[in-house]
């Protein structure tokens, strides 16, 4: 099994290299990943530029852009033959619920599955960033399980793993996303030059945190498990636009 790794975080990551050492265990490698932290870059493509591809002296490869162009370029440019999977993270801490749009982590993994590759993002869900080892052997355990698997379509699981030692771990769930309130103000500042700078504020808190989202998972020490799907078509609105575009 050949797989392709990448972060939003840079290639210098910890939770990167801690995957990377787990991965290596059971499959043939190879890291992908962004020359800084792209955090919060979403599925953004670099179109004004080239892209640079460099490698590190651990071997870590690395690019000056997103991490959408860093597997984007891996699969499509620089690898001879195409991963068996794509694993992204490990992510410095949530992406559940609404950070999953603006997430670069999910967006590598997103990118692998559009080019048809079934894809991981994994993130361990604290700000201490404690217990790496325990989100790489999920991480290690979720590729063996879906590699048994005989899949007709490439499929995209966002999973977000407890800050725990991994014996406390209270097993896996599968869920849905929930929903978080609306983000926190823009905290308003000045630089020394003394002019005002904003920075985005902090996420909003759980809205939705039913029993089968992956915030109540993550409340009851359970890995969160999400299948997630790239239509963002609104169905149930298809039959009343219609009628809008129809009237005479």
């Amino acid at each position: 099994m050949r797989i392709l790794i990448s972060n939003d975080d840079g290639y210098f990551a910890p939770g990167l290299a801690c995957l990377a050492e787990h991965l290596a265990k059971i499959a043939e490698i190879i890291v992908v990943a962004p020359e800084r932290d792209r955090s919060g870059a979403s599925n953004s493509l670099t179109l004004d530029r080239p892209l640079k591809l460099s490698r590190s002296d651990n071997g870590f490869y690395y690019v000056n852009g997103t991490p959408t162009d860093c597997v984007h370029l891996a699969v499509t440019g620089m690898l001879d033959q195409q991963p068996d999977m794509v694993v992204s993270g490990i992510n410095a801490g949530a992406n559940m619920g609404d950070d999953t749009i603006y997430s670069g982590t999910v967006a590598a993994a997103t990118e692998g599955f559009l080019l048809g590759i079934p894809s991981i993002a994994v993130s361990l869900v604290s700000k201490e960033f404690a217990h790496c080892e325990t989100a790489a052997r999920v991480a290690a355990d979720l590729v063996q399980r879906f590699a048994r698997q005989k899949h007709s379509l490439p499929w995209l699981h966002n999973v977000n793993v407890p800050d725990v030692p991994y014996d406390l771990l209270h097993g896996i769930a599968v869920t849905r996303l929930g929903k978080r309130h609306k983000a926190e103000p823009v905290v308003k500042a000045s630089n020394p030059h003394g002019e005002t700078v904003y920075w985005v504020g902090a996420a909003g808190k759980a809205q939705d945190a039913g029993e089968d989202t992956d915030f109540y998972a993550l409340s009851q020490q359970r890995v969160s498990v999400t299948p997630l799907q790239i239509d963002l078509t609104q169905y149930n609105q298809i039959d009343a636009v219609r009628g809008w575009i129809e009237q005479t």
